[in-house]
């Protein structure tokens, strides 16, 4: 059977930081997203995508405050959201990459396949919650929405206001990960755990929603593992990691073991919130399969020997 190929998709996929996230912006980003996807495609492998959310469920949590504000409409919880804003980016996905196929004269099917992803109840992260969502605030605002809601709100360390603050626990089982592999062993593309999953927590077989955000990286590694991937890919605004990123002595990562992955994260070679989920997310791929993951571009995803290329020892 062909090589099964899993590719996280970074935020830039879908919106660029200078643009404003209009409808047409987003599918002209994703369009040529998917174009570049193709060469996957052309070889006859099988793909899994999934994706960010990180500017549209900010978006969203917008027009709830704004409904609330306005028409007294009831704001939604975190994990509702993120299940908004998997439909409407899969939706886009699924636009982008038929025109694409359509173009490339490739006969597949796309399917958006809404995700669940089970943490743990019990996951330190939701004793410490760090991961920033949504808008920015004025302190008296921010002071006024947590007495209203229970919310943590926490001052941005550059200084653009405060922001809601949730927990973002570790993914540990990806629901319906036997349906993603079932279609695409059936030839389809599928879209899944976008930005990161729904969180939930399973209790005697019954499922329920939690106020987090998974890390997409990460829920993408765990999707590729559990559902037997030959090839990882997380794909980012750089061709390659780096080490003493924008310093006089940067230099970039070809092809480099997990120990040595290891070594640089440890030592805080890569940003957090940025390329250090990234690396993790790698290492836990090449640790759980003995097979090689990627982080790099678009535009270097058709080189076998592009981006940086974590194997095993």
């Amino acid at each position: 059977m062909s090589k099964l190929v899993v590719v996280a998709l970074g935020g830039n996929a879908l919106l660029r930081s200078n643009q404003k996230g209009t409808y047409q912006e987003q599918i002209a980003n994703v369009t040529e997203t998917c174009q570049a996807l193709t060469d996957i495609l052309k070889r006859g492998n099988r793909l899994i995508i999934g994706h960010g959310n990180g500017p549209q469920v900010g978006n969203v949590m917008l027009q709830h405050e704004a409904g609330l504000k306005t028409f007294d409409l009831p704001s939604m919880p975190m994990d509702y959201c993120v299940s908004e804003t998997q439909g409407s980016i899969g939706y886009l996905i699924e636009l982008g990459f038929k025109k694409v196929l359509a173009q490339e004269k490739i006969n597949r099917n796309v399917v958006t396949l809404v995700t669940q992803v089970v943490v743990d109840e019990n996951d330190p992260m939701f004793q410490n919650p760090t991961k920033p969502v949504g808008p920015y605030y004025t302190h008296e605002e921010a002071e006024e929405f947590a007495e209203q809601t229970g919310a943590i709100f926490r001052e941005d360390p550059r200084g653009r206001g405060w922001r809601k603050v949730v927990p973002s626990p570790q993914p540990i089982k990806i629901n319906n990960i036997e349906i993603v592999k079932t279609l695409t062993d059936a030839g389809h593309i599928v879209v899944t755990v976008g930005g990161g999953g729904i969180p939930v927590v399973e209790k005697n077989g019954v499922v329920e929603g939690v106020e987090a955000v998974i890390d997409k990286d990460l829920a993408s590694s765990l999707a590729a593992i559990q559902a037997g991937a030959d090839e990882f890919y997380i794909l980012t605004d750089v061709p390659q990691a780096y080490i003493n990123f924008k310093k006089e002595n940067q230099q970039a990562l070809g092809r480099i073991s997990i120990t040595e992955a290891k070594k640089h994260l440890a030592d805080g070679q890569f940003t957090e919130g940025s390329m250090a989920p990234k690396m993790r997310a790698a290492i836990k791929f090449v640790e759980a399969t003995g097979k090689e993951a990627v982080i790099t571009d678009a535009t270097t995803l058709s080189d076998e020997n592009g981006g940086t290329r974590i194997y095993a020892e």
